[in-house]
């Protein structure tokens, strides 16, 4: 399971204006604000933007300065693989180390969309014990039931994090990760693909 919320994009404006510094072609430039504040691309731009974005990574530097913010709930064990993208990306997450106990621990709180009925059952003996030791910590605060919670928590239990990339960061991530296994990367892309100008900016691979 993986979820994709609150998707922002900014620095287009600026990104654009950049990548007409080298050939001082500023004149050029036709993008605008809409009515709703949006900022669109003219025909003038969208083509250089496109061309640079198409002739490979020295070339498309602007993609760098363009910013995505997003808010990914996901699984510990695909947060796992996500850390590889530590260049260009920054993530504030949710904390088990401060909060595992705030709350009862619930089916959903896990990714177990592709368990089958002997796994949701272990699944569900794991919860009941969690949910033990967290109310003993409650009760008690003595550390022993604390540590048993960390140590012994699934690798399935999702994280909120809020993340910002760029579009360079994405491109990479998209290709890299499109046809994976694990079916959270495919959620990812989706959300990746309905970006402003993906399909000109990011989908730029032959």
């Amino acid at each position: 399971m993986l979820k994709v919320e609150r998707i922002s994009v900014v620095n287009m404006e600026n990104a654009i204006r950049g990548a007409r510094n080298p050939m001082n072609s500023w004149a050029r430039m036709d993008s605008y604000y809409n009515e709703k504040g949006e900022f669109v691309l003219g025909e003038n731009d969208l083509s250089l933007a496109s061309r640079l974005a198409a002739a490979g990574s020295d070339h498309r530097k602007f993609l760098r300065q363009i910013i995505v913010s997003m808010d990914i709930t996901a699984p510990l064990y695909w947060w796992k693989e996500f850390d590889t993208y530590k260049v260009g990306t920054v993530a504030n997450s949710t904390s088990t180390m401060h909060k595992i106990q705030a709350k009862e621990f619930v089916r959903d709180d896990f990714s177990c969309d592709r368990l089958d009925e002997d796994g949701l059952l272990m699944l569900d003996s794991i919860i009941a014990y969690l949910e033990g030791e967290r109310v003993k910590f409650n009760e008690t605060k003595d550390r022993t039931h604390w540590h048993n919670m960390i140590q012994i928590l699934p690798t399935s239990y999702n994280q909120l994090r809020t993340v910002s990339m760029n579009y360079e960061v994405l491109i990479n991530i998209y290709y890299a990760r499109r046809t994976h296994k694990l079916g959270e990367w495919g959620t990812l892309c989706n959300a990746i693909e309905a970006l402003p100008y993906a399909d000109k900016l990011i989908l730029v691979k032959k």
